[in-house]
């Protein structure tokens, strides 16, 4: 079902106002936790960009036209890890304020601490529970 058309103070019929569809960067290297993020979000409404490494995920930076609604990234990665595409998005002028979640095994304080000091918005160890997962993406993009 199409939007309704909107109407100027005048009665004449103007465009409906485009309905932007949500984006996620998922970066992440393990097939298995993609094919499962995809479908999470997807199902959600969201478009889904997959990085399987830090190269990738630089070339996103570098070439997508529009800054995601999200990024969702690992910390181990091939090429460059986690902290360091942290460093790269909160540098980076459009995509500075994008929330980033972390989503790793790595579970020691330290790392925790540091992708949070690095800009990084929260932080899940997995295994992960999707529904926390979402929980926890609904409150940083504020969407329902």
């Amino acid at each position: 079902m199409s939007p309704e058309p909107r109407c100027s103070n005048e009665g004449q019929a103007l465009a409906p106002e485009p309905q932007t569809k949500p984006t996620a960067v998922v970066v992440e290297d393990d097939q298995v936790i993609v094919m499962l993020l995809q479908h999470l979000l997807s199902r959600r409404g969201f478009g889904v960009q997959i990085a399987a490494d830090g190269r990738q995920a630089v070339d996103f930076l570098k070439t997508l036209p529009q800054p995601p609604t999200l990024v969702l990234l690992d910390i181990m990665l091939p090429y460059l890890d986690g902290f360091e595409l942290i460093k790269m998005i909160r540098e980076h002028p459009t995509w500075n304020r994008v929330p980033i979640i972390m989503l790793t095994s790595k579970s020691q304080e330290r790392n925790i601490v540091r992708a949070l000091d690095h800009g990084a918005n929260d932080y899940i160890v997995k295994p992960f529970r999707p529904e926390e997962l979402l929980a926890r993406i609904r409150r940083l993009t504020k969407l329902p």
